[in-house]
């Protein structure tokens, strides 16, 4: 029989560019900067509006699973590219026009807010919560407005630094495969962190007679269950407007974002999927416990 091909998590997108398209040069440029060797000013996002220089620690947008070629080398692409970087969901205003006609208001009225006040702290008086943006549209006194929440994904496993030294070092092509085994942790993205930001804030917003979006990508949502059975687009039927985007490959190889699906869930609904996760038997705590005791 074959031997099993070797697929590991590696960079899509760095530094807003997809990642197979740069040369071992510009890889050696991006890598230094990465490490904080270079005392240029980082390179732009050209994913949000004004392209500021990126602050993402590393530059890494989103990541990938390859397969390792017969050299031991970076080989071809598995599957969808998950998105790391909340600023990755801002190209091309794609999700705040999307939830702007999912509410029915006019594009060309709509307007956005980024980190608007949500809570304040009873001791400081100072803002201590925001809600990530908020489309509204005012028409004369009234004003209508959803907020938007962007949840992308942490990864787990070894940092990346002994990725970028490769990337650094390493001047042949194609690239070097991953140096290290990372996946996606859906766990820490999900339910502990985007789980709490619901239950905070979709109340509170429940009662203001508005509704709280979030933004994932095709991957974090097939996580935690993918598209419902009977899924619904009135808002009127649930608290959270789930709006799920993905990383598409055009016929060039270039990545953009796209709409992928979208659906409307309660509060109670959106928690379930968030949790996913069971308590496991006793009988199976036990065997793994067994395997992880040591002597004191």
């Amino acid at each position: 029989m074959p031997d099993k091909v070797k697929t590991r998590y590696g960079i899509a997108e760095w530094y807003g560019r997809e990642f197979t398209f740069l040369d071992a040069p510009q890889r050696k440029i991006y890598a230094e900067h990465a490490l904080g060797e270079s005392a240029a000013k980082a390179p732009v996002c050209p994913f949000q509006p004004d392209q500021p220089p990126c602050s993402k620690r590393g530059g890494v947008c989103s990541m990938q699973r390859y397969k390792e070629d017969r050299n031991g080398r970076l080989g071809e692409s598995v599957g969808e590219p998950v998105i790391m970087c909340p600023r990755r969901f801002e190209a091309d205003g794609l999700v705040y026009k999307w939830l702007a006609q999912a509410a029915d208001f006019p594009i060309h009225e709509t307007e956005v807010a980024k980190e608007v006040p949500f809570m304040r702290s009873t001791e400081t008086n100072k803002p201590a919560g925001k809600i990530d943006m908020i489309v509204a549209h005012q028409d004369g006194e009234r004003l209508q407005w959803h907020g938007l929440e962007i949840q992308a994904v942490y990864f787990s496993g070894q940092g990346m630094e002994s990725e970028f030294k490769a990337l650094r070092d390493d001047l042949s092509e194609p690239p070097p495969f991953p140096s290290a085994n990372r996946r996606p942790d859906w766990r820490s993205s999900s339910a502990k962190r985007l789980m709490p930001q619901l239950q905070i804030k979709a109340p509170t917003v429940r009662r203001w007679g508005a509704k709280l979006a979030v933004a994932v990508d095709q991957p974090f949502f097939d996580a935690i269950g993918g598209p419902s059975n009977q899924l619904s687009h009135d808002l009127n039927e649930g608290d959270i407007i789930w709006l799920v985007a993905r990383i598409e490959r055009a016929f060039n190889g270039a990545l953009h974002l796209a709409q992928a699906h979208w659906e409307v869930l309660t509060l109670e609904d959106s928690n379930k999927r968030l949790q996913a996760a069971e308590t496991i038997s006793r009988e199976g705590f036990e065997e793994a416990l067994r395997s992880r005791l040591r002597p004191l």
